[in-house]
């Protein structure tokens, strides 16, 4: 039965920094109840106790959203997930790219149950998920694990729903934890884009969903807006030793090589989606805004991490560069924090540690191979090829 006297239910699997700093307080001021379905058993009991958590809003203004009508059970509880997704009206995933093939597991056996007994009605699942086409990737994986009589069902009956999550939560700290392991802080920004053509039946009430028909293009926008501008201010902070996000985007000379390069990638955005450019420099603007909001603690360290994932092909640097020499822009800042993030020798992070053993054992023609997937032959790879070794030597030759 509903908490809080709440007759629509939500499935939520993940209650971390985006199931419950975000999707909760969707569903929530949507008069949803919510169940969340997660691994942490201190977040499972506070939240069955409690039947709600606080969310603390920081920016300008700091006010406190009470997120009401929750409960959690845990995710090896199969036969509990699947009882909740019988009677559920919209499934949600915020769990990671990594764990979606043990959660699309637990909805193929859901699924299976609710088709054997004749509920035929419309689901949708809202993947809030960091991978291109999220919606095609889940119900691929749930496919693998459903009798072929029902694989008709999921064409017919699951909406699989993509995403564009860009709102910014920061790492919980050890006094909020203690005060309440549920609770969580996070920017006022509370939007999430949605694709509407992959719904299936009526769309839902949902505060916050922005239904878009052309979701790929925001997704891309994401990707080489947000994502790059946040890794560009980044690894250009590590440069001159900041500790915060605000802290980089403070100092002029990182505002404006990161504006600069999110005009080049920008201008290629316009031309292949057809943005309208003063929208789209004011959206710009406005991620920069945010990224100074000093409430929200954001380190440096943790938005640079793992440079080997953010210099593959299809992300934020390497997508930028491509896409900008597709539409004829010559991408001088974005090429800039290529390099910065090649120079990312932070030994608490391993990944940017083994990036350094990697250029230094085996060059940086394998890197550009092996990590950002770049043939020899493209154009880009010479150009990063050269300004690296020509940035290397000039090291050298200062010390």
């Amino acid at each position: 039965m509903a908490c809080d006297g709440r007759n629509m239910k939500a499935v939520v699997f993940g209650a971390g920094n985006i199931g419950r700093g975000f999707l909760g307080q969707l569903f929530s001021q949507s008069g949803y109840e919510i169940v969340f379905i997660e691994l942490a058993r201190e977040i499972i009991d506070r939240l069955n106790k409690d039947h709600a958590y606080p969310i603390r809003i920081v920016g300008e203004k700091k006010w406190t959203y009470s997120v009401e009508g929750v409960r959690a059970i845990p995710a090896e509880d199969a036969d509990g997930v699947s009882r909740e997704i019988a009677t559920a009206d919209i499934i949600a995933t915020a769990v990671g790219v990594n764990a979606l093939p043990v959660v699309a597991a637990t909805i193929a056996e859901a699924l299976q149950r609710r088709f054997d007994a004749a509920n035929m009605a419309e689901l949708n699942v809202i993947i809030c998920e960091n991978i291109i086409h999220s919606g095609e990737h889940l119900k691929n994986l749930v496919l693998q694990h459903l009798p072929d009589r029902h694989h008709h069902l999921i064409e017919e009956k699951i909406g699989w729903v993509a995403t564009v999550v860009s709102r910014m939560v920061p790492v919980v700290t050890e006094e909020m934890r203690r005060e309440n392991p549920a609770q969580i802080a996070v920017e006022p920004y509370c939007i999430l884009p949605v694709d509407k053509p992959a719904f299936k039946g009526p769309l839902p009430e949902i505060e916050g969903f922005l239904f878009s028909d052309n979701l790929p293009a925001l997704e891309e926008r994401k990707l080489f807006t947000h994502n790059a501008g946040h890794a560009l201010c980044a690894y250009f902070g590590y440069q001159k030793a900041y500790t915060y996000i605000y802290e980089a985007i403070a100092d002029r000379e990182i505002r404006r090589k990161t504006l600069t390069g999110l005009s080049e990638s920008g201008r290629a955005l316009i031309k292949k989606h057809a943005f309208n450019p003063k929208e789209h420099r004011a959206h710009i603007e406005d991620i920069l805004r945010r990224f100074a909001n000093v409430a929200l603690g954001d380190t440096v360290a943790r938005v640079a991490n793992d440079p080997i994932r953010k210099l593959g092909r299809r992300d934020r640097f390497i997508g930028s560069a491509l896409l900008a020499l597709e539409y004829g822009v010559k991408p001088v800042y974005l090429l800039d924090g290529i390099l910065a993030a090649l120079r990312y020798d932070n030994p608490e992070d391993e990944k940017a540690v083994e990036l350094q053993r990697l250029l230094s054992d085996e060059g940086i023609a394998h890197v550009l191979e092996t990590v950002c997937r770049l043939d020899p032959a493209e154009p880009l790879f010479d150009v990063i090829s050269q300004k690296y070794k020509t940035a290397r030597r000039s090291r050298k030759a200062r010390t």
